[in-house]
């Protein structure tokens, strides 16, 4: 037996998506989840999602797609354009996604805010706290919090992401070292931007970065910036990240110096580096990891949200399918890590698009965006492995 009784007790680190979409489908089956979460409170910030696929699916199966769609928007197009505003090229939303019924763009914070709604106070969530230490035998862990308590769990799940201190303990320093694609990110918003370009996301490509401009509801605008950056990446301070956007985007044409003006007042700031994480086995022992800590695609892979709820839902099936975590574990990577690495795959090769190392990729990237509005063209420039291809299992129950 794997645990003692029929209810385990399992921490989750991490309240983003995929630790509260485990939440969910854990309780749905009768056991008794923690959550905790590092930051003082929910987090804000960050970037759009386009929420699409077998993640659409599970959101569905949760009952929460109606309050995505209120929060949402259905961006229509992704308009390329060259430095005095005008369209080189665009796509269309279906032309990637498929069936736009089943698609929706969301702020990354506002989808897991819904999602840990959903999980209607019946949660234990422990802010401002994290795992300092991990000691598992064979029958529990046993977990130092930061704070200096001490509890036991059947299991421990990171879901802390892709600087995940749950792969560092129970995996080592080293394990699924990430691997950074030379890109940054970094996403930000403010309020009375001058331009507005309703449902359609505007991008602007030049050597060594992209800018994408997207108008939100409220007066709101998004802006995302996509920078080559190969050395040492700023520490984890506002002021140094944003010095090293504006250094690197100095001289920039179309609206990219407004938009670096609006850095200073913007109402939430996010930077972190374009990385994935590939790992041979997402468990070692009683510990597992899901969403990012497993297996980042990267930002450039565009889908990271959405897989991370599929794991979430998939891992917690396997839990409830079986009394032996090893198997569960092991089922569970095997469903998904085909499909995770095809996403991994396709996102190492779409450096070109969001940050042209050079002249040569800038024309290729462009010369791509006039070509997407033609049949077929967005399934070969894209690649089909941006489409999902799993069956879900039937969902975890008491």
């Amino acid at each position: 037996m794997s645990w003692t009784g029929g209810v385990m007790r399992i921490l989750i680190v991490g309240a983003g998506i995929a630790g509260p979409t485990l939440a969910y489908w854990l309780l749905q089956a009768g056991h008794e989840p923690t959550l905790v979460e590092r930051a003082p409170e929910l987090r804000r910030g960050g970037y759009l999602v386009d929420f699409w696929g077998a993640g659409f699916d599970v959101a569905e199966r949760m009952g929460i797609v109606p309050e995505l769609r209120r929060r949402g928007y259905a961006f229509t197009e992704g308009r390329a354009v060259g430095p005095d505003g005008r369209r080189i090229g665009s796509v269309k939303t279906s032309a990637i996604m498929g069936a736009v019924e089943k698609y929706v763009s969301i702020a990354r914070t506002d989808l897991a805010a819904v999602i840990y709604t959903a999980l209607q106070d019946r949660v234990d969530l422990l802010l401002d706290d994290t795992v300092a230490r991990l000691e598992q035998d064979e029958h529990e862990v046993r977990v130092v919090f930061a704070s200096g308590g001490e509890r036991t769990f059947d299991l421990v799940i990171g879901a802390d992401g892709l600087h995940s201190r749950v792969r560092r303990l129970a995996f080592g320093p080293d394990a699924g070292a990430e691997k950074y694609l030379g890109i940054v990110i970094a996403a930000y918003e403010s309020r009375g931007y001058g331009f507005r370009d309703d449902l359609v996301a505007l991008m602007y490509a030049e050597v060594g970065f992209q800018a994408v401009r997207v108008s939100l509801r409220e007066d709101r605008t998004m802006f995302v910036l996509s920078v080559r950056h190969d050395g040492p990446l700023p520490p984890d301070d506002p002021a140094a990240q944003q010095a090293l956007l504006r250094d690197r985007l100095a001289g920039a044409g179309w609206e990219v110096p407004a938009m670096l003006a609006e850095m200073s007042r913007a109402d939430t700031f996010y930077f972190d580096a374009a990385s994935q994480i590939r790992l041979p086995s997402w468990s070692r022992g009683r510990v597992g990891l899901v969403g990012d800590a497993a297996a980042c695609p990267s930002f450039l892979a565009g889908q990271g949200s959405a897989l991370a709820m599929v794991e979430s839902y998939v891992l917690a099936a396997e839990l409830c399918r079986s009394n032996d975590h090893r198997a569960a574990f092991a089922r569970y990577h095997e469903m998904l890590a085909p499909l995770i690495r095809s996403k991994q795959d396709a996102a190492m090769s779409l450096g070109t698009a969001f940050a042209p190392k050079n002249r040569r990729q800038l024309f290729v990237r462009n010369a791509a965006m006039r070509m997407m509005g033609l049949p077929k063209v967005a399934d070969l420039v894209m690649g089909r492995s941006f489409r999902d291809a799993i069956e879900l299992p039937e969902p975890a129950a008491a």
